[in-house]
């Protein structure tokens, strides 16, 4: 009996350890990419569609991304991002949440994306700084204006944060 009642502290310890090992191993990626080329033939609208470019660019995205599980898809609320993201999203058949370029990586962002894979479609100047807020220091600046195809690749495994940043034409 006082081996079986061993055997089941044991047990519990482990299973108790195994749990919080897997908590602490849990793996959050975020895919952020700027918005596809936009309209640039009437400089007065700020909130262009995308150009056949930016279409074909965005259909791209949602193609090297079929592989891989997305949990979540953001964006911010203007036409070019949310045209950006709507491929990916319905290829993965997620909805689009939208999230606001001036709070980046808050406390309620942190929690529903921990553990998941998430994609992030921002603009030249926001995109950037999202992934610097992730990292905890300034590491990317703004994307050139005439720049569609950079990738950022940001994943927090435990306590440790990698990060990959590619050009993809």
């Amino acid at each position: 009996m006082r081996l079986l009642s061993i055997l089941f502290v044991v047990f519990f310890s482990f299973s108790g350890l195994a749990q919080d090992m897997e908590k602490q191993e849990l793996t959050t990626k975020y895919f952020f990419i700027r918005h596809a080329e936009k309209d640039l033939s009437d400089p007065s609208n700020r909130n262009p569609d995308l150009t056949n470019q930016g279409k074909a660019r965005s259909m791209n995205w949602a193609k090297m991304l079929a592989e891989t599980k997305i949990d979540l898809v953001f964006s911010t609320d203007y036409n070019r991002t949310r045209q950006t993201a709507m491929p990916i999203a319905e290829d993965q058949n997620q909805e689009i949440t939208f999230y606001n370029p001036r709070d980046l990586y808050n406390e309620n962002f942190k929690q529903i994306t921990k553990g998941k894979t998430s994609v992030i479609v921002g603009h030249s100047n926001t995109t950037p700084y999202f992934v610097n807020k992730v990292l905890g220091y300034d590491k990317y600046s703004a994307i050139d204006e005439k720049v569609y195809g950079k990738l950022y690749i940001v994943t927090i495994k435990g306590g440790t944060i990698t990060d990959t940043m590619l050009i993809v034409n």
